[in-house]
């Protein structure tokens, strides 16, 4: 699932709040994995997310 929105930043087309929309899908099932790790959730992932927002899309966009 994170790959997929990986892939989503890096390569397509699809608005930021469609990324965000798959982006929730992954944080809702990570905490439903792992319940008690909602930090580890944004120390992995949305750090991930982000640098590859910043590397890759346009700054005027916003995440």
């Amino acid at each position: 699932m994170a790959d997929r929105v990986s892939v989503l930043i890096l390569s397509s087309d699809l608005p930021a709040i469609d990324i965000e929309i798959e982006k929730s899908k992954v944080r809702a099932r990570c905490l439903e994995l792992y319940p008690d790790r909602e930090q580890l959730y944004e120390m992995i992932y949305e750090s991930r997310f982000q640098r590859l927002w910043d590397q890759f899309r346009d700054e005027s966009e916003e995440a």
